[in-house]
């Protein structure tokens, strides 16, 4: 990672950085299998919750000063009932999951190792905070045959996998955002993958 500084912030430390992260959000997810044709004005209102809690992580990836990755995570009971649904009509209790939130990284910089900085940040955050069984996070859904599909897309199920994830088909939820090719919003299926903090490296 040369070049490249890994910063760990908690709650209104995130506040200078929203702007850049925003936009950085909006670029990323912009690509499959997202599709997402966002707003700054909405990912900024959205990062709000991550501000309003110091149990909140982010771990930004600098080049320089310039924010190229980021990931967020903060506990469940943070978080929408939309997420906490499927979890407790599943017999889990929210208040002993740590929600690992989206993780955005420029294409140049894949490939480096910073994506195993942001699993090791969000992971050690609920570590700290000691009052978790389950580490989670959900992935959209999109049909093989999907027409925006690249031919040449891989998805991250072997690399969850490497990271002690497993999927559970059983829960899941659906977010709404429109996508770049559509005119009007749509709901998504969202899967969790679970990790148990017993497999959570101190």
């Amino acid at each position: 990672m040369n070049g490249i500084s890994i910063k760990k912030l908690s709650g209104a430390e995130l506040a200078p950085y929203v702007p850049d992260l925003a936009r950085l959000r909006i670029t990323v997810f912009r690509d499959f299998p997202y599709l997402y044709d966002g707003t700054v004005e909405y990912e900024e209102r959205y990062l709000q919750t991550y501000l309003n809690t110091d149990e909140s992580i982010i771990v930004l990836a600098l080049d320089g000063n310039a924010v190229i990755g980021a990931s967020t995570g903060l506990p469940m009971e943070f978080e929408t009932d939309e997420f906490k649904r499927p979890f407790i009509d599943n017999g889990y209790d929210p208040a002993r999951i740590f929600y690992c939130g989206e993780s955005v990284l420029l294409k140049d910089y894949r490939g480096k190792g910073i994506y195993k900085e942001f699993f090791l940040g969000r992971e050690g955050q609920a570590r700290k905070l000691g009052r978790f069984d389950w580490c989670t996070f959900c992935c959209v859904q999109r049909p093989a045959e999907h027409p925006l599909r690249p031919s040449d897309y891989v998805p991250l199920d072997a690399v969850w996998t490497k990271f002690g994830y497993v999927r559970h088909p059983e829960l899941q939820t659906g977010y709404t955002w429109k996508d770049v090719d559509q005119a009007e919003e749509t709901v998504k299926p969202m899967v969790f993958w679970l990790k148990s903090m017993s497999e959570v490296a101190p």
